[in-house]
């Protein structure tokens, strides 16, 4: 736990005054009488008052839809089983398209190449004439409609015109192989697939259509192909079964007012998928409104969100990050999407971005600023960044001098939000709280309205101490079900078998005194040697602070009847792993986390095997090094690293 003892950041009087959540605490204090003082106040009434916190919100937000009954949680001892809102009925692209004026709905930068923009206006048109289009292909209510895109406006379009016919929506983005895509879209058989011609990544640009030549082949559901064109006005699409070009897919259709289907608050709206690494993807379906009030409570109350806000998030759409980036047209926000490489063509595009296009809230991985804070690069001295309130980071836990890095070399007047949730419930348990300091290396705050806890091995809540985390109570956004999972075994397997009715979400970590979170890795990924649970971050936080070390993988081998720790580290160009840089390492993690944590081998790789979404696969390489096949290569992003870490004869002594 961090012990800095004055945060690094603190929100102005004026800045508390206006917040939404100050706003949300008034709000309730009126309407329901609820008494409240403070965040913290504010936080311990959400969970013990489940049903007020849920409708108070619906309320707040202006959630475009019929409510229904007065039953807000039905079967609320169960979980999974229990139902928020049973009885109401909203569409979620309805909610997104509320705002139908000139003002930007929608800016896109993709890299260096492409700029265009949408109003909410045109964004309301194009997605009405996508809807018409779906409709003559038969598309209604349950049927599946996948992407194979790039962040580009075309998917949302794709996206809202899907939800607005009740359809469910699916995507990966444009850099997964064949069999990547098969293994997430042929389980769930889509009725219609759209997909990019090709993209940029690194000033270059990619044709996709072998590939979609190669899924359609085995994706016999597929009625209609759309292909986007992206980097060619005219694609050659003649030899793609039934396919037809974006624009003559909606050409034959004028704008007009949409008629969204209103469906059960817990219908589904989107299929996501688990990494899978260890196995076929497993298929998490997330409900229309759960995902629509949950992320309303992110933006609004967590990220202060407000209408005319320009909202960034660098993510593709293969990322649950993506799915939380575009619900920002719900409160109003404008969207600011980019697609490619975020150092193309320089580290600062980003940057110029902000600038360029008056960003708010500026999100990313923590990967991305450790990369920044390794290149030297200083935004703070060559950017503005006046406009730019709050900057989140997923993906990775930011380690402490990721946050120093933030307000020395970024912005010093800034929202540093940390977060943490993931696929499984399209959202976060620990994320930013507007009115409150940030500590050093500490997540801000639990989310709202979610009954997140720690337990130790005894099963028994901790504060100060790492443990698993849970969730005791339930939420609107956990997963309605698993696809092609008819008795929820697989579901209540994933979150449900370490606790009874209780949700363990697999993550190792520590609830501070503050109130904070702070997250020591995957807890399938903790080492235990001599019996003492590490968590990897622990370590990483050690060995990436030093410039010779670009990024590191730890894994921990059995070994004479024990666990050691075996740590593999990327080392920056020019630098070899030599004794005095082992020494220098294994000093750093003996000092900054324990004895204990210093790893027995240390070896240099030249490439870490990662995700498509950016995170390392600790487990995989366990797996390599011991031996045991890796079930789901086409999971990752760069499966070729595998074959650094296998039969390494300095694992054999």
């Amino acid at each position: 736990m961090t012990t800095d003892s004055t945060p690094l950041w603190q929100p102005s009087a004026e800045r508390i005054a206006n917040a939404n959540i100050t706003r949300f605490i008034d709000f309730v204090n009126r309407d329901r009488g609820a008494g409240l003082t403070d965040f913290d106040s504010l936080y311990d009434w959400s969970v013990t008052e489940l049903e007020s916190f849920w409708d108070a919100l619906w309320d707040f937000s202006g959630i475009v839809g019929d409510k229904g009954s007065d039953v807000i949680l039905k079967d609320g001892d169960k979980m999974p089983g229990a139902a928020f809102f049973p009885d109401a009925k909203v569409n979620f692209a309805e909610n997104l398209l509320r705002r139908r004026d000139d003002a930007d709905a929608i800016v896109f930068w993709g890299e260096d190449k492409v700029k265009r923009r949408l109003s909410f206006a045109q964004l309301y048109d194009e997605v009405s004439k996508f809807v018409q289009a779906l409709k003559a292909e038969g598309v209604g209510p349950g049927d599946r409609v996948a992407a194979f895109m790039p962040n580009m406006p075309e998917t949302i379009i794709a996206m809202a015109a899907t939800a607005s016919l009740g359809a469910v929506w699916s995507s990966c983005s444009p850099d997964f192989g064949i069999r990547g895509v098969l293994d997430r879209f042929g389980q769930i058989e889509p009725k219609v697939f759209v997909a990019v011609e090709g993209y940029y990544y690194g000033g270059k640009a990619f044709d996709t259509l072998d590939k979609v030549e190669g899924i359609l082949a085995e994706l016999p559901s597929v009625k209609k192909t759309v292909i986007v064109p992206y980097t060619r006005e005219e694609p050659p699409i003649g030899a793609l079964k039934n396919a037809v070009s974006y624009g003559d897919f909606t050409g034959a259709f004028q704008p007009g007012d949409i008629d969204f289907v209103r469906m059960g608050f817990n219908e589904p709206l989107y299929i996501m998928f688990s990494s899978g690494t260890t196995g076929v993807p497993k298929c998490i379906v997330h409900g229309i409104g759960g995902t629509l009030i949950q992320h309303l409570k992110e933006h609004q109350l967590h990220s202060d969100v407000k209408k005319d806000d320009r909202v960034f998030y660098f993510t593709t759409c293969g990322w649950m990050m993506w799915n939380w980036l575009v619900s920002g047209l719900a409160s109003e926000a404008t969207l600011l999407l980019y697609d490619g490489n975020p150092f193309y063509p320089s580290a600062n595009i980003l940057f110029d971005y902000a600038d360029a296009e008056k960003m708010t809230l500026f999100g990313t991985s923590a990967k991305y600023i450790d990369a920044l804070n390794k290149a030297g690069v200083t935004p703070k001295e060559t950017h503005d960044l006046s406009t730019v309130r709050a900057m989140t980071s997923t993906g990775s836990p930011l380690v402490p001098e990721g946050f120093d890095y933030v307000y020395a070399s970024i912005k010093s007047d800034l929202q540093l939000s940390s977060i943490s949730g993931g696929t499984d419930i399209v959202s976060c348990f620990v994320l930013g709280n507007p009115v409150g300091p940030v500590w050093r290396g500490e997540i801000q705050t639990r989310g709202l309205g979610l009954a997140v806890n720690v337990f130790d091995d005894d099963g028994k809540p901790v504060v100060g101490e790492k443990g698993e985390l849970v969730c005791t109570r339930p939420f609107p956004c956990m997963p309605i079900m698993f696809w092609n999972d008819p008795d929820g075994s697989k579901y209540k397997g994933a979150y449900f078998e370490s606790y009874d009715n209780i949700w363990c979400h697999g993550d190792y970590v520590e609830l501070t005194p503050r109130g904070g979170m702070v997250i020591y890795g995957r807890s399938d990924a903790v080492l235990n040697p001599g019996g003492v649970r590490i968590g990897t971050a622990e370590i990483y936080r050690q060995v990436e602070k030093l410039p010779e070390v670009l990024e590191g993988l730890v894994i921990g081998q059995d070994w004479d009847d024990d666990v050691r720790v075996v740590l593999f580290v990327r080392l920056a160009e020019g630098v070899t792993l030599d004794d005095a840089l082992v020494k220098k390492i294994k000093d750093s993690v003996r000092k900054g986390a324990s004895p204990r944590h210093v790893p027995a081998k240390i070896l240099a790789v030249a490439d870490i095997p990662r995700t498509k979404s950016g995170k390392i696969v600790e487990l995989a390489v366990r797996n390599v090094v011991h031996g045991r096949p890796v079930k789901n290569v086409e999971a990752l992003a760069n499966p070729e690293a595998l074959k650094l870490y296998d039969g390494l004869a300095e694992l054999s002594a």
